[in-house]
């Protein structure tokens, strides 16, 4: 079940990125720079995705970082997924429509990044590789995760841009928006699991309960 609730959580993390994508008024940084890679490349924009995610794993083992399932998972499905949904056009290209309604389809694409970013993350079966970097730089220099995290994405955006990537508003609301997008999705993920975990322990006591009444309506019968 945890295995499943990862890649159902990588699935929205790719149907995110392909709704940025499609808007083109901009990426997040590690798109941008998959985007970039991807146009001097004969790699796909996925399967750029994948390579950089196989390099970091590799980099961050030699830094002592371990992968989990869940990193192993990220690396290759996020990926995969972002190709498959490109390929069979599952969210158009609305670049000749309003801005308006680009800006909102971007807007979208950050709200489902965090929400499969919540929900892979909740099953603990191991961060994503870029996350894997980050936490080990935090930890080697003692520099805050903000700090660390926000050098990581300038310098992967810079390159990306110089590549060819997409940068534009879509970017900013990626930078401004992902955060609450993520926190808000673990909330909400934590109130469906709590309800979840409620049912789960109400129906034995309500069946047992009415197991009861019924054993004390035959026994009323018998005598």
């Amino acid at each position: 079940m945890r295995l499943l609730v990862v890649i159902a959580g990588l699935f929205l993390y790719a149907l995110g990125i392909v709704l940025t994508y499609r808007s083109g008024v901009g990426l997040d940084p590690w798109d941008v720079f998959h985007q970039g890679i991807s146009r001097h490349t004969p790699l796909s924009f996925g399967m750029a995705n994948i390579v950089v995610g196989a390099a970091l794993i590799v980099l961050t083992l030699a830094l002592k970082v371990y992968p989990g399932v869940g990193t192993i998972l990220n690396m290759f499905l996020i990926g995969t997924f972002v190709d498959l949904l490109l390929r069979f056009n599952v969210i158009p290209d609305i670049g000749h429509l309003a801005l308006f309604w680009r800006l909102l389809c971007n807007a979208l694409g950050v709200g489902v990044i965090g929400l499969g970013t919540a929900f892979y993350i909740t099953p603990r079966l191991g961060t994503g590789p870029r996350d894997g970097l980050m936490m080990r730089l935090h930890t080697l220099t003692g520099l805050r995760v903000a700090i660390v995290r926000t050098s990581i994405e300038v310098c992967v955006l810079v390159i990306g841009f110089l590549l060819g990537g997409t940068v534009g508003i879509g970017t900013l609301i990626f930078a401004l928006g992902i955060g609450p997008a993520v926190e808000g999705s673990f909330y909400l993920l934590k109130k469906v699991m709590a309800w979840m975990h409620l049912v789960s322990h109400t129906r034995p006591v309500a069946r047992a309960h009415m197991d009861a009444v019924g054993e004390n309506a035959t026994l009323s019968g018998e005598k």
